[in-house]
């Protein structure tokens, strides 16, 4: 198997090849039962008969004037042999059919009591000895051998078959790929995370239904999806107002309580409120959010910014990357659900970078707490999974960040990399490909 082409196409080539090449031998090797054969043997029998006539000629003529006979019969023979082209076989091997017909006649001719003895005969084809009253006499025998069973014309004819069904299959299968090519990109971009394009739904039959049949596959996964984030929105719109009321009634009961039960109170709120907002975030679509140009080195100092308006202090080392057509707020909200994660879960100091390169732009957060182990990198960015430690009484969260961010990261054609901090820590990175950049923009086309 290992043989084998490992494409469609490939296989399909061969596969036509080979059936053309076995019909082929299979009719060669019919013709020569059905045609070659029979007249292998009719023109041996004739041979056979022929020799036989020569040698009852020889036998009734005089002794003296056989050798004159045989040497003006071989004249003639060479003769018709050169007109005939019989000199091209000169220095040229028995073929197989050849041999075959040599080895029938010897056969007819030993049935009369007769050994046959053959020699080439000045290239004008075979010569047969008579042994006649002791005397041996060679009589040539021009045109016996019959023609070649294959000839360069039957090769051409294969070659030229098995090319043109080669050719005719490169361009069936070619029409075969081409819609089989765009349902795997259309597999492949939805498996990361966008909506593809509706498939057209012609060609053969086979194929408009497997592009009818993913079509709908999209449309009820979209269906499902907007069921799920209105439901997700409609819950986490419903809880923030009991939470609304809780606070407010902590804040009513301030003077009445102790300050530490009221702060445990605070804390508790806060931290339903910011579940609650994860669930807002991730029941948002950012298709509808329309790309504008954005600077990854401003959102990240207007980031700041605000968390030290909250007491928390974030490094930045900045790249002077280019200005960008991005959906402004997804990524702003993919940068604060990281460096959240990162006070969540790590240490400080956690700080901002960002960067461009071959690859696309990026930027990412780092902290310096205990990391995570690479084997469950990948598992983190899936919804609702936590780490091990923060499933036994962590920091409170609902496991939506890093699916968010992973999300913003796909809808931009880009990704998110979990990786290692050179002093220890995490350092999560958001990467935009080129593809996805457009075209560029100076500082000041930003509105």
């Amino acid at each position: 198997m290992r043989l084998l082409p490992r494409s469609l196409l490939g296989r399909n080539a061969l596969l036509i090849v080979a059936l053309i090449a076995i019909g082929q031998i299979g009719g060669a090797l019919l013709v020569r039962q059905m045609v070659i054969r029979p007249r292998i043997e009719q023109a041996a029998d004739s041979v056979a008969r022929t020799v036989d006539a020569l040698r009852d000629g020889l036998r009734a003529l005089p002794a003296d004037a056989r050798d004159g006979f045989v040497e003006r019969f071989n004249r003639r023979a060479a003769l018709s042999a050169d007109g005939e082209g019989g000199g091209a076989r000169a220095r040229v091997l028995l073929t197989p059919m050849e041999r075959s017909f040599v080895r029938a006649v010897s056969a007819r001719i030993a049935a009369q009591g007769t050994e046959a003895v053959w020699r080439r005969e000045g290239g004008s084809g075979l010569a047969v000895r008579m042994t006649i009253d002791g005397s041996d006499h060679w009589i040539a025998l021009p045109g016996a051998l019959p023609a070649r069973e294959f000839t360069g014309a039957w090769l051409a004819v294969t070659a030229g078959s098995a090319l043109l069904a080669l050719i005719g299959a490169l361009w069936f299968q070619r029409r075969l790929n081409r819609p089989l090519a765009r349902v795997v990109q259309a597999a492949g971009t939805l498996a990361g995370g966008q909506v593809p394009p509706p498939l057209p739904e012609d060609g053969p039959t086979e194929i408009a239904t497997v592009s009818r049949s993913f079509n709908h596959l999209v449309g009820s996964l979209q269906q499902t999806e907007r069921e799920r984030a209105l439901m997700l929105a409609g819950v986490s719109h419903d809880l923030r107002t009991p939470l609304a009321k809780l606070r407010l009634g902590v804040e009513i009961m301030a003077s009445a309580s102790e300050p530490a039960v009221r702060a445990s109170m605070v804390r508790s709120i806060e931290e339903m409120d910011a579940i609650v907002g994860q669930f807002l975030d991730f029941a948002r679509s950012e298709a509808d959010e329309v790309p504008v140009p954005t600077a990854l080195d401003a959102m990240a100092r207007d980031v700041a910014a605000s968390a030290a308006d909250h007491g928390r202090e974030l490094g930045l080392d900045l790249g002077a990357v280019p200005v960008l057509p991005l959906r402004a707020a997804a990524m702003r909200r993919a940068m604060v659900n990281l460096v959240e994660n990162a006070w969540r879960h790590g240490r400080p100091p956690v700080r901002i970078a960002t960067g461009s390169g071959p690859q696309g732009v990026w930027f990412e957060v780092s902290d310096h707490g205990d990391g995570i182990d690479p084997a469950d990198a990948e598992r983190l960015k899936q919804p609702f999974r936590r780490s091990t430690d923060d499933a036994r009484g962590g920091p409170a969260g609902a496991g939506l960040g890093l699916a968010i961010v992973q999300r913003v990261a796909q809808a931009h054609g880009g990704r998110l990399d979990l990786l290692s901090g050179e002093g220890g820590g995490l350092r999560a990175r958001v990467s935009v490909p080129p593809a996805e950049r457009g075209a560029s923009y100076q500082a000041g086309d930003i509105q």
